[in-house]
Parts: structure tokens; sequence; C-alpha cells
């Protein structure tokens, strides 16, 4: 973003990645029921933690309400072995001198990705661990940054994410669903058995995206095509990391605070796969 030439309201839009913590998202026509979440803040806490606790026997931690057009969006974050954000969606419906919440729900499929993808960040510990320390060297040794904890708690709500990258597990893949399934039948199964259980037969590279996103450590300062090259590279030469396709993503310093959004017209995006 180069603030020389960027209008000023346009620049309001963005913050430096490192002080960003979700002020400012929106969602489209929320604004009113911000203050009536507000309002109602103990009595959609409750109802959401039921919802999670009955329907995925999930224990969650409520970060933040943001207002949406017919109630309210809740992030939230798994406090289990299997960790993840995710939001439910609580309605409001308008009562002759009372607000009532109605019946709590999420996005389809939403949480159940969420599972799949802490399961896979619980049965190859090693390999994102591994993952983890590289990302973390090369944001030490050079100009980059990842996003904020707080921005993930608050404003995340996308299953498995760290400040350097996010997971995207998709339904349609066989390798990780005993697991899946064991674990809903029992949460208490043991890492041990949940590994036994995975088909690495099965699994096909596609199914589990790593979306790999660091951000320039100044403003002003465009994205480095060159640290891109090294990290895919280091990505499809090493054998430590996880299998699966990676999109390894460079951004400038700037999220937008309505979206949470990092990616720009001038980042820059290259994709990696790792073993079939």
């Amino acid at each position: 973003m180069n603030h020389s030439s960027t209008p000023k309201e346009v620049e309001d839009q963005y913050e430096r990645v490192q002080d960003y913590k979700g002020e400012g998202y929106r969602l489209t026509n929320g604004a009113a029921n911000d203050k009536v979440a507000e309002a109602n803040r103990e009595e959609v806490e409750k109802a959401v933690k039921a919802f999670f606790m009955k329907n995925y026997e999930t224990r969650v931690k409520i970060h933040n309400l943001v207002g949406n057009k017919d109630g309210v969006t809740v992030f939230v974050e798994s406090t289990g072995p299997v960790h993840f954000y995710t939001y439910a969606i609580v309605p409001f419906h308008q009562e002759s001198d009372r607000i009532s919440v109605g019946v709590v729900r999420t996005q389809e499929g939403e949480m159940e990705r969420g599972i799949r993808e802490g399961l896979y960040r619980l049965i190859f510990e090693e390999e994102f661990k591994k993952l983890d320390s590289y990302l973390e060297k090369v944001v030490s040794e050079e100009k980059f940054v990842g996003r904020t904890v707080e921005s993930l708690q608050n404003v995340g709500g996308s299953g498995y994410m760290t400040p350097y990258y996010s997971l995207s597990s998709l339904n349609s893949d066989e390798a990780i669903k005993p697991v899946y399934d064991l674990y809903m039948r029992d949460h208490q199964t043991s890492i041990e058995t949940l590994k036994q259980a995975y088909d690495g037969n099965l699994f096909e590279a596609d199914n589990l995206r790593i979306n790999i996103m660091l951000f320039m450590e100044k403003e002003d300062v465009q994205p480095s095509k060159e640290v891109m090259e090294r990290v895919a590279r280091d990505i499809k030469e090493s054998n430590d990391f996880p299998k699966g396709t990676y999109r390894v993503a460079i951004n400038d310093n700037g999220v937008h605070k309505e979206s949470f959004e990092g990616f720009k017209d001038n980042s820059i995006e290259k994709e990696v796969i790792r073993g079939e």
C-alpha cells in the first residue's frame, strides 16, 4: 500500500497487522444488532455454549460478539485437545417489549471442518510443530510478521489457525474420515488410537490446504518475491512438514479492518504440493 498516493479514507480502512486485534470488524447491516447483542450478552453466551455442548460435546470459550443483519455472530475457540476457532449465528426476535434469542446454528459444515483440522493438527503434531518452528525462524530472520492471536480469537472463526497459517480440510477427505468418526463417537479416544484410525493410503494433497500468510513488517514495503520463492522451495524440499497443498502468500503490512482480509492487489502467492 503506497500511502503517499493512497486517499485518506482508503488508508483508514487498513491497520498495521501487528496492531490489529479485530476492532472495526463489521458484518453487513449489523451495527444496530451490535448494541442488542451487548445488552443480551449473558443470554447469548449461555445459549451458544449449550449449543456446542449439546451438538458436538465441545466446550468453547467465547471471544467476541459481532452484530449481523438478523442477530449476532459469536466467535468462539474450542478448549479441548482438538483445537480450532469457529463461530455460531444467533438470531434475534423482536417481541412486544423485549428481544428474544432464537435457535443457535452454525454455517453448514464449518464445525465439522474445524474438528477435522484440529484432528489433523493432533495426529500430525510433530510435522506441524516443525512447520511452526520453520515459520517462526523465517519471521525472526526476515522483515516479516504474522497476525495477532487476538485477531484470530476475535474475528478469525475459520478452523485451525495460527498467526502464520490456517488449514482448510475438505469434506471429501476419506483419509481423516475414520479419525473424525471415532472422535465423534468418543471424545476421550486416545491420540494413539486416533492416529491408528488415519488411512494415509487414501490421502490426497488437494483435500488438506495449508494457507501460509505472512506480512511485511514495515509499512510502505512491497511483498518480497524472493522470500515467497524461498519458503515455497523449502516446503517442497523438506520431508519434515505435513503433507497437503500449500499456498504461500506474502502481503504488505495492512489488514482490512472491516473484513480481516490481508490479501490485496499487491499480494503475491505461490502454490506447492507436498506429497500424495
